[in-house]
């Protein structure tokens, strides 16, 4: 069976990194993620994840780099994360989330993230810790 990709986007912006809480499914509900979604067929990752971050933020962004790692999400759908710049828009929880939080690296730990997110946003929180050479901002 060939898997389909899931991105999430590292949106990262004045050192801290976006969290979206979920709204639905029921079973991750509350639950905190990066926000993103599934590419199309014949569309690359990278425009997947300025198409999503579109559709479900209302903002529009560039995608970076690839966080290294694949992450089942369940059967069939595997999650990459790439880091991403806010280009333009204030982010809006539109699609599938009902809360959105700009978090500083020390605040990470302060939500519930599944599991798939957690080593995506461990290395975001690295990276951010390192400074902007590390986690472009906005305007940079």
């Amino acid at each position: 069976m060939t898997e389909r990709v899931v991105v999430g986007g590292a949106l990262c912006h004045d050192g801290r990194l976006l969290a979206a809480r979920r709204s639905a499914p029921p079973e991750v509900a509350g639950r905190w993620e990066l926000p993103g979604g599934k590419a199309e067929p014949g569309e690359s990752v990278p425009e997947a994840l300025v198409r999503e971050l579109r559709e479900e933020l209302g903002v529009e962004t560039e995608a970076l780099e690839r966080i290294p790692g694949e992450w089942p999400v369940r059967p069939g759908l595997v999650l990459h994360v790439w880091t991403a710049r806010l280009l333009s828009g204030e982010p809006a929880p539109l699609e599938d989330h009902d809360e959105l939080r700009w978090l500083a690296p020390h605040e990470l730990d302060s939500v519930d993230w599944l599991d798939q997110d957690r080593p995506a946003v461990a290395e975001a929180g690295r990276r951010l810790s390192a400074g902007p050479a590390a986690a472009p901002r906005a305007g940079s």
